[in-house]
């Protein structure tokens, strides 16, 4: 008789909250550094130093100046009265005092950051192996296929949280920057990525409830031929976006019962399928230390996780027409119809060979299924283009000779 298979642990979310004994986030921060698995901080220690020094020298300069001023004044005014001297001396010190002040200040600050983020690696893998999973505190440049891994530069992966049963799912935070100096931006996404057990197309699922006044909030735009429509009120929380062809394939995917899933528990996330992984997007952090969080992150996972099983069934028709096996097969059997030969006796010249029409494809996607094609933002752009022309305009004082030519004269 066999057993039945243990019963997936339940959720623990008392590591996130509960109190951190003194001492056991630092020793498990220099673990992790002892062990390779968090690089050195001492780059973001020479930042802090740097942007401190500046902070100083850039306000603390001009603080002690009116300050110098201000007593000077007084001094000034108070001349030949004996309260002038005391006031001359406090203004002599009271920048120095000052400046101690914003020292101590930033010292205290930084300790309590350190310290602070400290306890969210100790209480992130607490939380981890409370739940059967694994805790990463960063990965650069992670190289996954979704749309947010490949943009723009300075990559990085935080607060990684993996579990690798019934199949392997990773909740973690992506940050890229794009732009240069005063332009340059940090983008700020949380994901959860799903092993697909095989290649599907590329297939994103665009939240309506989180687009904005242009349109949707993910990073790529696709060709508008490429979206359609499904039944029910699906339509209603997603633009469903498949490679032109594989419209068929979308609903064999996407069925009555898949959808709904999708409605009740993701409807407020942004989906991509691509290659065998499904991305789930948010502009909000994911990895937290909010048990509220991690509780629907992990309802909206395993709602969908038992109707993966349906997709590993999937597969491209138009790989049947370029398979390496059935290519043999065909080269294997003579087309000698015209030649005088019967077709029976070529399909026995190939023994124990299946006919090729029930050959099944082998699991993966036709090229022109692998990638949705992007298009160029154009309302954007052109908006971008308008304020960008306004400015030069007013700063050529284009706006002001032409008021004063119609209202000068």
């Amino acid at each position: 008789m066999t057993s039945p298979a243990p019963a997936p642990p339940a959720f623990d979310a008392r590591p996130l909250v509960e109190p951190v004994p003194p001492g056991a986030a630092h020793a498990f921060v220099q673990e992790l550094k002892r062990s390779g698995r968090l690089p050195s901080g001492s780059a973001a220690v020479i930042v802090f130093v740097v942007v401190g020094i500046v902070v100083l020298f850039g306000f603390g300069t001009v603080a002690v100046s009116l300050i110098t001023a201000v007593f000077a004044t007084i001094a000034s005014a108070m001349a030949g009265s004996g309260e002038a001297a005391g006031f001359g001396i406090v203004g002599a010190f009271l920048p120095v005092l000052f400046i101690g002040a914003i020292v101590t200040v930033a010292v205290v600050v930084g300790v309590r950051l350190a310290r602070s983020g400290e306890e969210r690696m100790y209480r992130l893998d607490r939380f981890a192996r409370a739940n059967g999973m694994s805790y990463v505190p960063r990965f650069d440049d992670p190289g996954l296929p979704g749309m947010i891994f490949s943009l723009g530069s300075s990559r990085n992966a935080t607060d990684l949280v993996r579990g690798e049963r019934p199949r392997f799912v990773e909740f973690g935070n992506h940050a890229y920057t794009t732009g240069s100096g005063k332009n340059k931006t940090t983008h700020n996404w949380g994901y959860v990525a799903v092993k697909l057990d095989v290649p599907l197309p590329n297939i994103v699922l665009d939240a309506t409830s989180n687009n904005s006044l242009f349109g949707s909030n993910l990073p790529a735009s696709f060709d508008k031929d490429q979206r359609l429509s499904l039944e029910g009120d699906f339509d209603r929380y997603f633009d469903l976006y498949c490679p032109a062809g594989y419209e068929t394939d979308a609903l064999y995917l996407f069925t009555p019962d898949i959808m709904a899933r999708f409605i009740d528990h993701a409807a407020a996330l942004d989906v991509e399928i691509v290659d065998d992984w499904l991305f789930l997007y948010s502009r909000r952090q994911f990895s937290t230390l909010d048990p509220a969080t991690w509780a629907w992150l992990f309802s909206v996972v395993g709602a969908l996780l038992d109707k993966f099983a349906q997709w590993a069934r999937w597969r491209d028709d138009r790989l049947a027409h370029s398979s390496p096996v059935q290519d043999a097969v065909v080269a294997g059997i003579p087309q000698t119809a015209g030649a005088g030969i019967p077709s029976t006796a070529a399909a026995q010249s190939v023994p124990f060979v299946a006919p090729p029409q029930s050959l099944r494809p082998p699991p993966g996607v036709a090229p022109q299924g692998r990638r949705l094609r992007q298009r160029v933002p154009w309302p954007a752009i052109v908006v971008i283009a308008v304020f960008v022309l306004f400015w030069i305009l007013s700063q050529a004082g284009v706006f002001g000779a032409l008021l004063g030519g119609l209202f000068g004269g």
